[in-house]
């Protein structure tokens, strides 16, 4: 059982910067939810990167677009 708690960590750790980047898109977009993670998945799919580096890309850098 111990050698999955990482592994469940992560999965939790992973939500919760998808649920970021989806209320950062909502905000931003004007978007619900839904949207919000078709818009991560889809970009996941066309730039071949998992949806939660994509996820934590926009969290950790979104308020460079502020600045642009």
């Amino acid at each position: 059982a111990a050698a999955g708690f990482p592994s469940a960590r992560r999965a939790v750790t992973s939500r919760g910067v998808i649920g970021e980047a989806k209320g950062i898109l909502m905000a931003r977009q004007g978007i619900n939810a839904e949207d919000a993670f078709d818009i991560l998945r889809r970009t996941s799919r066309e730039l071949n990167t998992k949806l939660v580096d994509i996820a934590e890309t926009l969290v950790a850098r979104h308020q460079e677009l502020d600045r642009a």
